[in-house]
């Protein structure tokens, strides 16, 4: 018996001993001549440097002509300087590279992937530079990529879960540059011109609206060159004004949309928080056990265990650099949307008023805490998790500090920032569905 158990001591103390101890690692920041914002993680292992460049350029900022950030980032790659869009892809092939562009309500970004040797390296940016700043937007290649804006917008149209996140925005946001999904409507993509791209690059796309990220195997001055290098084609340009701040919901208000399905697509939620809210962690916790973690949140049990009302039900919350929204949302039959939906509300409601037990809160902290190096578990991974620290100003520890702030959050912190944040009187709710054309 003795030397059962001191065996299996033995094999605790060696799993104990051997297991990997992850460190955080340091976020340098520092601001180039240019007025870029550059931020490097120094790594090991691995011969690869990943890159994100991240503009205050999304779709928040299209004014008036919805869906123009997204055809301009889009379009970025599709021809630069000397290269068409072949050319672009065959230097990035050539040396073992990646490139890609996105955008979203607040940010548009060009991501780059490229091994560290030197001659590799330089194609890599040489490349991503020239489609940062010189971008061709030829008329053939932009009428060629607004017809296909065009057809997915139709598609889109075809779609109750694409309509109910569309519609759950345009009541939540009335006229605040949130409201409008980042490829616009129809009506606002058809009379965009190839100048119009032109416009908003030589406006958006400047070395003072950049952000630089830069996570691999290479030395600090080697990352100060990278950066230098990505952003010297560029104008210094200005960062634009601050966007504004959501108007406040006086009323709770409900959209039904008739369309030809058999289930109701529900969204139900309010304004929620920024990504520097001072009540992040509270609210990030809390909605983890509210309707965060899947099929054993709050949400999900009282309307799928305990009913069979939906497949799914969820809730979280959309920092963004102004109010971004809180929402819950569920699919179910049409016959059952009502109740489904006054469950989920009900659910929401108590949780707002009482907060979690004792028993969510330490399986929530477990559960966050333990999945968090998964977050950080690749180059890529950690250059996304940097990207958002540098784009919403969040401290430069903000990684660091995570797990501590977590296990720090207390049922009391729930509840206030809940009831704070959470009013069901101001709730707004929309159902797409009925089976009606």
């Amino acid at each position: 018996m003795f030397v059962k158990r001191m065996s299996r001591w033995l094999v605790f103390l060696f799993l104990l001993i051997s297991a990997p101890v992850y460190a955080v690692p340091e976020i340098q920041h520092w601001v180039s001549p240019q007025g870029g914002r550059i931020y490097f993680v120094p790594t090991e292992g691995l011969p690869l440097l990943d890159v994100q460049v991240v503009f205050d350029a999304g779709s928040a900022r299209d004014g008036e002509k919805f869906g123009l950030a997204a055809l301009t980032s889009g379009m970025l790659d599709t021809g630069a300087g000397d290269w068409d869009a072949d050319a672009i892809a065959q230097r990035l092939e050539s040396v073992g590279a990646s490139m890609g562009t996105g955008v979203s309500r607040d940010s548009a970004y060009l991501s780059l992937r490229s091994l560290t040797h030197p001659e590799k390296l330089g194609v890599a940016l040489d490349t991503a530079r020239e489609v940062l700043a010189h971008p061709r937007f030829e008329q053939k290649d932009f009428d060629r990529e607004k017809n296909r804006t065009l057809l997915a917008i139709k598609q889109r149209g075809e779609e109750p879960d694409e309509l109910v996140e569309i519609a759950f925005f345009q009541v939540l946001y009335g006229n605040h540059p949130y409201a409008h999904p980042q490829e616009g409507f129809a009506e606002t993509v058809a009379p965009l011109t190839r100048e119009d791209l032109v416009d908003f690059h030589k406006r958006h796309y400047v070395a003072s609206n950049a952000i630089v990220v830069i996570v691999g195997d290479v030395k600090r001055a080697e990352a100060e060159a990278v950066a230098e290098k990505l952003l010297s084609g560029l104008e210094k340009g200005s960062a634009p004004p601050a966007l504004p701040a959501p108007a406040p919901l006086q009323s709770a208000e409900i959209i039904k949309q008739q369309f030809p399905s058999e289930q109701t697509h529900v969204r139900a939620g309010v304004l929620g928080m920024t990504a520097t809210d001072p009540d992040y962690f509270p609210l990030y916790v809390g909605n983890h056990i509210l309707g965060g973690s899947g099929l054993v949140s709050r949400v999900s049990t009282e309307v799928r265990e305990k009913r069979g009302l939906s497949y799914s039900a969820y809730s979280y919350f959309m920092p963004l650099r102004e109010l971004g929204p809180f929402q819950m949302g569920l699919q179910t039959r049409n016959d059952k949307a009502e109740e489904a939906l006054r469950v989920a509300l009900d659910t929401i409601k108590d949780f707002a008023a009482n907060g979690p037990t004792d028993k969510e809160l330490e399986a929530a902290k477990k559960n966050i805490i333990g999945g968090f190096v998964l977050r950080l578990d690749s180059n890529q991974k950690l250059t996304l998790q940097v990207a958002n620290v540098a784009f919403y100003n969040r401290p430069l520890d903000y990684l660091a500090t995570f797990t501590e702030k977590v296990e720090a959050v207390t049922r009391e912190d729930i509840k206030r920032a809940f009831r704070s944040r959470i009013d069901p009187g101001k709730m707004r709710t929309v159902l797409v569905g009925g089976g009606a054309k």
